[in-house]
């Protein structure tokens, strides 16, 4: 069984999770695999060797855990957290403790191996996001969870462990540190000012332009005033939207703005390794007029050493209005 554990000095959870040890992907090294044309479960044919699907998008005269789909989510073979049994609170002197209950899921984006949310047609990224608002909608319904954590990692440097596209999610029974700290942040702001302090950024950036780097008529993309690495990008609703969910029904919008942004880091830094996490309110506290949900994209072009972990600080090397110059400018 996992392990929540509390930090009493900084408030910070840790996922003890010995399971996650047993991946055979911690002993062979997954650049080396795919060197060797490695196995790669989560190519069409080959469903029999993942756990069973939790839903797929597929005709309906095709079996689950068969070939036929166009979008598969099931749960994580080595899972960070185990789905079944209670949290048992417990404190051990000034430590506080719970069992690590929780859901860990994989989203494969498609069946192609060799297509990526930047290159797949683009009703295909509509169908990703579709797939993160359906689980996200339905993991809400178990009271342990009070959050997910959707996120993707691309590429080995960014911790992916397949070549293969897909995303993961993890359904937490906290919210997560950082979430936290950006709603504290946002209900501060809120309290003196009576406004949204991501409406009140995104009118002051649409009006500037400096870091736009792309617009449609529901979302913006913005290079961070303090951007944390090289090419940082942040994905906002224009309208004030709280929660991650379709407006109108459609996330059409949304898929053309993600696809638009990931051609461009694509093209700009040759195919560079990724992560992509979105934030969204809390279950508890879903429809606010202080938070705005948005996704936030580092490429992995620099690393955290010793200052940054120690301090957290973050040493960047490019400006935002430099990284939004490039990207606007790039032929996609």
């Amino acid at each position: 069984m996992p392990e929540l554990r509390k930090d009493p000095i900084v408030g910070r959870w840790v996922i003890i999770s010995v399971e996650r040890g047993k991946r055979p992907t911690d002993f062979i090294s997954p650049s080396s695999q795919r060197k060797r044309g490695g196995f790669c479960p989560f190519c069409h044919g080959n469903e029999y060797t993942t756990p069973p699907e939790i839903i797929a998008f597929r005709p309906p005269d095709t079996k689950p855990n068969t070939p036929g789909w166009t979008l598969r989510v099931m749960p994580n073979k080595f899972p960070a957290l185990q789905v079944s049994g209670d949290l048992k609170k417990a404190g051990e002197g000034i430590f506080d403790k719970m069992n690590g209950i929780g859901a860990h899921e994989v989203i494969v984006e498609t069946p192609d191996h060799n297509l990526s949310l930047a290159t797949m047609p683009i009703k295909g990224v509509e169908d990703v996001l579709w797939a993160y608002y359906l689980r996200l909608t339905d993991l809400k319904k178990d009271k342990r969870f009070k959050y997910v954590m959707i996120f993707k990692n691309e590429g080995e440097a960014a911790g992916a462990s397949l070549e293969h596209t897909h995303s993961q999610l993890i359904a937490l029974p906290i919210a997560p540190k950082i979430v936290k700290e950006e709603i504290d942040e946002a209900k501060n702001y809120y309290a003196l000012k009576e406004r949204c302090i991501f409406c009140d950024l995104i009118a002051q950036e649409l009006e500037s332009g400096k870091r736009v780097i792309y617009e449609n008529k529901r979302y913006v993309a913005l290079a961070p005033f303090a951007s944390r690495a090289p090419f940082e990008t942040w994905i906002i609703p224009k309208a004030h939207e709280s929660a991650f969910y379709p407006p109108n029904n459609d996330f059409s919008a949304l898929a053309d703005i993600l696809q638009r942004i990931l051609k461009q880091i694509d093209r700009i830094l040759d195919m560079p390794p990724y992560n992509f996490v979105i934030h969204t309110s809390t279950f508890s506290d879903e429809v606010n007029e202080y938070y705005h949900w948005h996704l936030e994209l580092l490429p992995k072009l620099t690393k955290i050493a010793g200052f940054e972990w120690g301090s957290g600080f973050y040493i960047n090397p490019t400006t935002p209005e430099e990284a939004a110059k490039f990207m606007k400018e790039a032929k996609i």
